[in-house]
């Protein structure tokens, strides 16, 4: 009976101390992003702002007990090397959950994976509409980033204030490209009644030579362009655009979605860089109008980074994790289902303020700043004019 009841204990014991072990276990949440190549410009910030988030959380405690385990792995911005890392992800580090992907050919080809092994994806950036588009959305799947209709739909806004009815487009000819110059130039027309698209240049993904694009576009002689090259495709393109005098051609009547004026991008251009052209941002350190919750954030960025003038993509990531976990913390488990049903309509207080995801669509009401730029004497690149965040609420469906 003794050795029985010694047996029946340390068995017991050894369940408390495995049970134990396995609630100290980190949660792990694997973070494909681009790290390499015209896409790292964006993609390195936003992974660093998901490991200061990490590092936020893990300094309270974690979520549920537990830290948070963030696994990073370089999509190089192509989505089939996306794909082979997230399967690496999911069936080798044995991740709980997916935040990540950049590009609009990446998210999408993700997020069927996700669905395949019922884990809960995350996209902190990739705007394309058909990554939540009824035919394609699934329990598993969330965006916290913006979307090419929001995108597209508030810089015709912008456009039609504009004294202008000749309007060109250039965009990169992939989903994203495709997407945002369709809702620009929908909705352009539907508000501004006798604009005309008179040129469409559509070069493709990492295209090194944009001059040929640029001299046929300069010949139709828009007024005006919309265009949704990004990060070092867009610095490319501005630099060779400057010496043919294209800017000039069109009275700086650009707009750049795509975070044209973000300071990566003002940043790595320095002299080069086109100013008195618009452009969008996610985020920029100096918000004059901000609440002090972003006041805050930025004094940590600048302390994490060690950078004067932080950059604006790590917002990105960081909200992207805040949606996560309070989502884990509201399920009070890892369990994808039921932190997939959590994540519906949840709200989180950004540093940017409030956001909710959607259920309907999965989707979080994320804005952008826009803005004219300008030299700044305080500063050694091109900032926004009149900083201006327009809520995304009108533009989302």
């Amino acid at each position: 009976m003794k050795r029985r009841i010694f047996l029946v204990a340390a068995s017991s014991f050894a369940m408390a101390v495995s049970f134990g072990a396995m609630a100290a276990d980190p949660i792990k949440v694997g973070f494909p992003m681009i790290l390499s190549g015209p896409g790292a410009l964006f993609g390195e910030p936003a992974l660093k702002g998901a490991q200061m988030y990490v590092e936020e959380v893990n300094a309270k405690g974690g979520v549920l007990g537990r830290k948070i385990q963030l696994i990073s792995r370089d999509t190089k911005g192509n989505a089939d090397e996306a794909v082979r890392v997230v399967r690496e992800l999911i069936l080798r580090e044995d991740v709980n959950f997916i935040v990540g992907t950049l590009t609009s050919a990446e998210g999408p080809a993700v997020s069927p994976i996700a669905k395949e092994n019922k884990i809960v994806f995350v996209a902190p950036i990739t705007k394309t509409d058909q990554l939540t588009a009824p035919a394609n959305l699934h329990p598993y799947v969330f965006r916290s980033a913006s979307t090419t209709t929001i995108e597209g739909r508030t810089a015709a806004e912008i456009v039609a204030k504009w004294p202008v009815t000749r309007v060109a487009t250039i965009s990169p000819d992939y989903a994203y490209g495709q997407d945002v110059t369709k809702a620009f130039v929908e909705h352009l027309k539907k508000i501004k009644p006798g604009v005309e698209i008179v040129d469409q240049q559509w070069p493709k993904l990492g295209e090194a030579d944009y001059t040929p694009f640029i001299n046929a576009q300069l010949a139709k002689r828009p007024e005006a362009v919309f265009s949704s090259l990004w990060g070092g495709h867009f610095v490319t393109f501005a630099k060779q655009a400057k010496p043919l005098n294209y800017f000039q051609a069109i009275n700086n009547n650009f707009i750049g979605a795509g975070e044209a004026a973000s300071i990566e991008s003002t940043k790595s251009m320095g002299a080069d860089y086109p100013v008195g052209i618009w452009g969008n941002s996610y985020d920029v350190f100096d918000w004059p109008d901000g609440p002090q919750s972003h006041k805050d954030y930025i004094a940590r960025l600048k302390k994490f980074t060690n950078e004067e003038h932080p950059s604006s993509w790590p917002i990105t990531g960081y909200i992207a994790m805040q949606f996560l976990t309070a989502a884990i913390a509201k399920a009070g488990s890892i369990d994808s289902d039921k932190v997939s049903a959590a994540m519906k309509d949840i709200s989180v207080d950004t540093p940017l303020g409030k956001m909710t995801m959607r259920a309907k669509d999965h989707q979080a009401n994320h804005g952008q700043f826009w803005g004219k730029t300008k030299r700044d004497p305080k500063y050694p690149f091109a900032v926004i004019e009149n900083v201006t965040r327009i809520d995304p609420a009108p533009f989302m469906d």
